[in-house]
């Protein structure tokens, strides 16, 4: 699939499950255990997806794009009712920015603000290649994520993530995967008076693996994500160098 045509199927699945998202904003229609499963779709869907292989950037390097995520929700009722919207997917588009500093660390971030809903959200990595990879040996990393959600009254939400991840580049293509956890905390407040719902937090193990295609400057990276239950697709296009 050529960079356009991607790029087409990004913009019609962002459309079509942009239209299905919504304020979350009826938390309080949710039970205790709801809103832990709730809390749990979230977490897979708003942690930290770097969408880059493990081969450090460099001093001078630099990876700038936008995403695109979808996220399958494993307990898409209860979106209807926290909310009032029917939701499947959820898209979360992303715009990134990471640069390359000395001793094989990376840093980096995104920000992002889900079209049709108050989701607004926001997160930072710091990778180190315990092997920056030659042309014979595999680069190896380990990454430390966070992220935070803003925008939504009624919650208090954000992530934490460690990953070890492999790559090894072929020609301008590098192949990547990787293995890691993720906590996810999420605190409901700002409810009608009557309504109480605890904090609830979990930790979900995480698997991914991608491909990173480099031509020149311009850079295309598809990756699969499996957080907990949930199933995530991304794709990021930008400059790489």
């Amino acid at each position: 699939m050529t960079p356009q045509k991607l790029s087409c199927a990004l913009a019609l699945l962002f459309t079509t499950a942009a239209a299905q998202s919504a304020d979350i904003d009826n938390l309080q229609g949710l039970a205790q255990s709801q809103f832990k499963d709730f809390s749990k779709d979230l977490t897979a869907a708003l942690s930290y997806k770097a969408i880059a292989p493990a081969t450090p950037l460099g001093v001078t390097g630099f990876d700038v794009g936008v995403a695109l995520s979808g996220t399958r929700m494993q307990n898409s009722s209860l979106w209807q009712t926290a909310t009032g919207h029917d939701l499947n997917i959820l898209p979360v588009p992303k715009i990134y920015l990471s640069k390359g500093l000395p001793y094989g660390i990376d840093i980096g971030g995104f920000y992002t603000k889900v079209p049709g809903s108050n989701i607004k959200l926001y997160g930072a990595e710091i990778k180190y290649a315990i092997l920056e990879g030659s042309a014979i040996t595999p680069a190896v990393a380990v990454r430390g994520t966070y992220t935070k959600l803003a925008g939504v009254n009624q919650l208090d939400f954000d992530t934490q993530g460690l990953e070890l991840l492999v790559s090894k580049g072929f020609a301008g293509l590098t192949p990547y995967g990787g293995v890691g956890m993720v906590h996810g905390s999420a605190s409901a407040h700002n409810l009608p008076a009557g309504f109480t719902l605890n904090s609830e937090s979990s930790n979900q193990a995480k698997l991914f693996a991608g491909l990173n295609w480099n031509i020149l400057l311009g850079n295309l990276a598809l990756e699969y994500d499996r957080t907990g239950k949930n199933d995530t697709l991304s794709a990021k296009l930008g400059l790489r160098w």
